[in-house]
């Protein structure tokens, strides 16, 4: 199962990514907006799940799930913000609160879109 995650900050990608492949998933980094629009726009990349930050460099994260959801109209959605409180999730979409634990990343994403 693969899975896109967008984040501009290394570090805080590299560990998301750790812990996803740990869990099995095939995971696609993106570290910002352009570089996830570019996965998803090609037709012959399947994905199961976008797991993006709210505050990227080059747009914001709702922005780009909008964009995301033209192209691919039932991608998951999951985003991962700081201040979740301040993120209006759009129907059919999903929200973690950084930080998040480990064992919160993997329950998250596991009740989207299932074990690996």
């Amino acid at each position: 199962m693969h899975l896109l995650v967008v984040e501009d900050d290394d570090i805080v990608r590299m560990l998301m990514v750790e812990v996803l492949d740990e869990s099995g998933y095939t995971v696609i980094q993106a570290e910002n907006a352009s570089a996830a629009l570019r996965i998803l726009e090609k037709p012959d990349q399947a994905l199961a799940l976008m797991m993006t930050d709210v505050g990227l460099p080059d747009m914001r994260g709702e922005a780009l799930a909008a964009k995301a959801r033209e192209l691919r109209p039932r991608l998951p959605v999951l985003f991962a913000s700081g201040y979740a409180e301040s993120v209006d999730v759009p129907a059919g979409m999903h929200l973690i609160s950084k930080p998040f634990t480990i064992d919160q990343l993997r329950d998250k994403v596991m009740a989207i879109v299932g074990p690996a």
